[in-house]
Parts: structure tokens; sequence; C-alpha cells
């Protein structure tokens, strides 16, 4: 079946200047035709888009889905003044472990498609909140029944030293193997030292996974720069970098994926998008979505922040929002709307995709097709 969308008021394709009074065809789940309104193929069924912008779906390269319970309570208290070190995570572990499966799995698709409503069509999911060799592959397992882009994250805190990366790199580690597609670490103050995220990494690397890395949220540190070195995907959070950590990203294919949700919820400086891209530096935007530091699933929303907080313009949010998540993934079918890309879009309920950042908190998205298929 082929589906012809045309009458569409802007079309952004991150592939040129966005385009207006525009059409596009979809075949086979795939884009097959860009162009001007009234000059496209036939097709054997149409969607109006009355004039709306059209877009690429979302793609949100770091999220944290699986889980039980909540932290709204520590949420509440950083409202009123105590900081965010990262020893929440503990709370949601308990609450983890403890639930069953079919808590895990609920949680999970009511999430997935809560980010699908506004507008997510690819999403990566971490585990991270079992760290138990038993609980990691667990989350791991229901995280893949929602998701390709997988990521297996036993390394979120360390509670027992040495003979815990002993523990990921080992057992866990075979464990994770048949669901997961990255491995990752959270290196930072707190957390996993430079060497003892290396050490981590390169174990994955060894098994088939390939990496991305948690650094440089809370503190300055080696997590970039280990980032650089192992040629990761991407260094996730990066809000507190120094000239050299610029420097070495935008001489690298690492990819730094900013989290301002996780800014917003701490109460934490942002980090300068505007620095990174003047720099030379690939940005992209993802959620966080997790029940701690970002309890958000709304790209959108991040838009809004990046324009606001971050020195990004609308069309480099927007990008970053789709193309840099995909180059956060590695992925070169989804986040533009090429000719031959997947049919991963969204109808938007306004003129232009400037309404994502100049109107928030307003479900913009209309429609939204994955491979084509309207959701």
């Amino acid at each position: 079946m082929s589906l012809l969308i045309d009458r569409i008021g802007e079309l952004v394709t991150n592939d040129g200047p966005a385009r207006t009074r525009a059409a596009l065809v979809v075949e086979d789940g795939r884009v097959a035709w860009v162009g001007s309104q009234g000059e496209a193929p036939a097709a054997d069924e149409r969607l109006d888009a009355d004039g709306k912008a059209v877009v690429p779906g979302f793609v949100d390269s770091h999220a944290h889905l699986v889980f039980a319970g909540d932290r709204a309570a520590e949420f509440a208290a950083r409202m009123g003044g105590r900081p965010y070190t990262g020893g929440g995570i503990m709370t949601t572990v308990t609450a983890t472990r403890a639930a069953g499966d079919d808590v895990l799995r609920s949680n999970t698709r009511r999430l997935v498609g809560e980010a699908r409503r506004q507008g997510t069509t690819t999403i990566e999911i971490k585990s991270g909140y079992g760290l138990t060799t038993e609980d990691e592959a667990r989350s791991l397992r229901i995280a893949r029944e929602f998701s390709d882009e997988t990521t297996f994250l036993g390394a979120h805190v360390n509670p027992g030293g040495d003979d815990y990366v002993g523990l990921v790199t080992g057992p866990m580690l075979d464990a994770a193997l048949p669901y997961a597609k990255w491995i990752d670490v959270f290196c930072d103050r707190g957390a996993f030292t430079g060497e003892q995220a290396r050490t981590i990494l390169a174990a994955g690397v060894a098994k088939g996974l390939r990496p991305r890395i948690h650094a440089n949220q809370l503190a300055p540190g080696p997590g970039v720069q280990i980032a650089v070195e192992l040629k990761a995907a991407s260094a996730d959070h990066c809000t507190h970098l120094s000239n050299e950590d610029v420097d070495a990203l935008a001489s690298s294919e690492t990819v730094a994926t900013l989290l301002p949700g996780a800014e917003f919820s701490t109460r934490s400086p942002f980090p300068d998008a505007r620095r990174l891209l003047d720099a030379g530096v690939t940005v992209a935007l993802a959620t966080d979505c997790n029940p701690g530091s970002s309890y958000t699933s709304s790209m959108p929303f991040c838009i809004a922040l990046a324009v606001r907080e971050m020195g990004l313009t609308p069309a480099e949010a927007l990008w970053a929002a789709t193309a840099g998540g995909a180059a956060a993934l590695r992925r070169g079918d989804i986040g533009h709307l090429r000719v031959g890309d997947r049919a991963d879009l969204l109808v938007l309920d306004a003129p232009s995709h400037l309404h994502l950042a100049y109107r928030p908190g307003v479900p913009l998205v209309e429609h939204v097709l994955q491979h084509g298929v309207k959701q």
C-alpha cells in the first residue's frame, strides 16, 4: 500500500531547507517520493495535511523505562532545597526488584505509549534498576519487547566496589547479551570511576555490544574523554565540560546527547548547547525519562527547554531531537525524511515546527506515523 500526504504547509526533512506547499509519498513503510504539492504520483490512500507542518518522528536516544514505583517525594525535597546526588537510584532498585514482570511490563508499555502520543517513534530503553544478574537480564528482556534499541546499564550505581565491577563485566554481562545492543556506564562523582568505566565498556565491546556513557553530569570528570577514546556513539548529559572535552567531541564522531529534563527536575545548570554546536559537535536531545531525575517522556518539552535554556534555535532543537538522536543511535534510516528512509513522521497541529518551542505544554502532535502506518 502507498500513502500520499499532501497539502503540507511546511515539510521538514532534515535534508536541506524546509519545503512549503509540499507533499510526500510513503510506500512499503519507506519514504518513496518528496516534492511539491500537486506534482506527487498517485497513491492508494491520501492524508490531507490541510496546511499543517510535517516533521520526522522524534528519536529519544536516552530513556530508563523499566522500573517500578516513583520518587515524587524526592522531587519535592529537591524543590525545597535538597541537592541532587544520584543516591535515590537505589530506592527505585528496591522497588524494581520487588515488582513482578507484569508490573514492569505494564509500566514500560504505559511510558512507551505516552512517548509515542507525543511524537516519539524510536526510543532507546536502558536497564539499570535491577543490579543483580537476574534482574538486569529480566529488565532487558522486557525492554526488548518494546524497542530494538536496548542498553545494558548494570553499571548505574556501584553497590559493591571492584567486586561489583567484576560481576558487571562477567556473569551479568553474559546474561544481558541476548537482549542488549548497547552497553552504558554512569561515570561520575559517586558512581563509577574513569578506570572502572573504561573496564566495563571495554568488556562489553569485546562481547559485541556498542558503547555509550553517562558523562560529566554532576561534576567535571573523565567520562567524555573515555567516550571519545572508545569511539562511543554518545556521551550523555555533558553538563560540566572543559575546553578539552569540547575539542575532543568536536574531533570525534561521538554525539553529545543533552538531557534538559534532568536539569529542569534537579535545578542544575543547563548544558551550553550553543558552545557545543559552535565548536562543531553533533548534538542530540533526549528525555532521560526516569522516575528520579527526569520523569518526563515528552520530547516537545525537551525541545522547548533546549530553546529557552540551552541556546538552540527551534530548528536546531528539532534537528537534535530527530537527526541528532538518530546519530546517537548510529541509525541512518530514521531522523530524516529522505527517499528511502523509514517513514516515521509527525503531522503537527500547527503550521510550522516553530510552534513546538513557541507553545510549550500544548499537545501539538496530531498524527504519528511509524513505518508509514498511523498509530
